[in-house]
């Protein structure tokens, strides 16, 4: 069973009368009947997933498959807070498992620490942040030069026009869609293209849900916008994609640029975190268990790029085995491949203070 965090509504019935009566007694009747014969009913076990909207789509999915999987007898609740807010809930000990669209920043790393909460970094998938326009937009493809140039913060108030931008571009108003400032999304994308993450004009369109861009760069002639590809795949007939020109010349987002590392510089991996003390619970390991052996099948339904085999089994082997820490410290890794990712050696900097 998952439930969208703040997004779930409980309809409650109100009976009364003799039909409320006997509706009372039929449940009484039916509930002793399924009760064990101790008398007790076992609540099915809950495991708190949050963060990224970006890696929303895939966990969702995973918890989809696992509920049917085990017949509802473990309830996964799966958010999509934003990374950086699901880091403050995970590192507060609220949820066992945190999605990031990005690796885990030093003062995250810091906050888990002196709260005592180690964590396992599981790498799950390959994404591209993908821009996006308006489909009556003429403009197909887009520099890194040209990007920085819509999205530094010097920009602000004085590039709000395509042809601000380039002269050769349409005469037509900018209108800017992205991330809010709690996303890994916000942070890779400024790092990426502003060279600083965090660096951006303010005057657009924040939003943790990425629905809100879709909509905004549809309804809009002079919008653009970003966020991971998989939502681009389900909005593909409603948006148009630019290829991005890191330098090589221009490349369109795909699940082939992505893996060969053709799309720069916005390829990324994405993961989970899992609270190293929540890994001892057998539902919680069922559950990072069957994330990592299905993610090969769908990550590429909901729009990601699948990691290797032998990289799901080496990580599935890290998370059983309990070991912590990350391979990034603390920073994004701007343009690396799966093979550069999968290579990275893992650091046990997670470690509660004073250990």
């Amino acid at each position: 069973m998952t439930d969208q965090a703040g997004k779930t509504q409980t309809r409650r019935a109100r009976w009364g009368g003799p039909a409320g009566a006997a509706f009372a007694a039929l449940l009484g009747v039916l509930t002793s009947a399924c009760e064990p014969a101790n008398g007790l009913v076992r609540a099915p076990q809950t495991i708190r997933v949050d963060g990224s909207s970006t890696v929303f789509p895939l966990s969702e999915a995973a918890a989809e498959g696992f509920s049917i999987e085990n017949r509802g007898g473990v309830r996964v609740t799966v958010g999509e807070s934003g990374t950086g807010g699901g880091f403050r809930r995970f590192c507060r000990g609220e949820t066992e498992i945190q999605g990031a669209s990005r690796p885990i920043k030093q003062a995250e790393m810091e906050s888990c620490r002196q709260a005592g909460i180690a964590y396992v970094e599981l790498p799950v998938a390959f994404d591209g942040l993908t821009v996006v326009v308006n489909q009556e937009n003429p403009i197909n493809s887009i520099t890194v030069e040209q990007l920085r140039r819509i999205w530094s913060p010097e920009s602000e108030g004085r590039v709000n026009n395509w042809r601000d931008v380039d002269p050769r571009w349409p005469d037509m108003p900018l209108r800017l869609f992205g991330a809010g400032t709690a996303s890994g999304t916000f942070d890779f994308f400024t790092e990426a293209i502003n060279g600083e993450g965090g660096a951006s004009r303010t005057d657009y369109t924040p939003t943790e849900d990425d629905n809100v861009t879709v909509i905004g760069v549809i309804g809009n002639r002079g919008a653009m916008g970003y966020f991971g590809i998989a939502y681009y795949e389900q909005n593909r007939d409603r948006l148009k994609a630019l290829a991005v020109d890191g330098g090589a010349g221009p490349v369109a987002p795909s699940a082939t640029s992505v893996a060969d590392a053709s799309y720069q510089p916005l390829s990324r991996p994405i993961f989970i975190y899992v609270a190293a003390e929540a890994m001892e619970r057998p539902a919680v390991r069922d559950f990072v268990r069957y994330y990592l052996t299905h993610a090969a099948r769908l990550a590429p339904e909901v729009g990601y790029v699948p990691l290797p085999d032998a990289a799901y089994a080496e990580y599935l082997n890290r998370a059983l085995a309990g070991r912590t820490g990350t391979a990034f410290g603390g920073e994004a890794d701007i343009g690396a491949s799966i093979e550069e990712v999968m290579a990275r050696p893992l650091v046990d900097d997670a470690l509660p203070a004073g250990e």
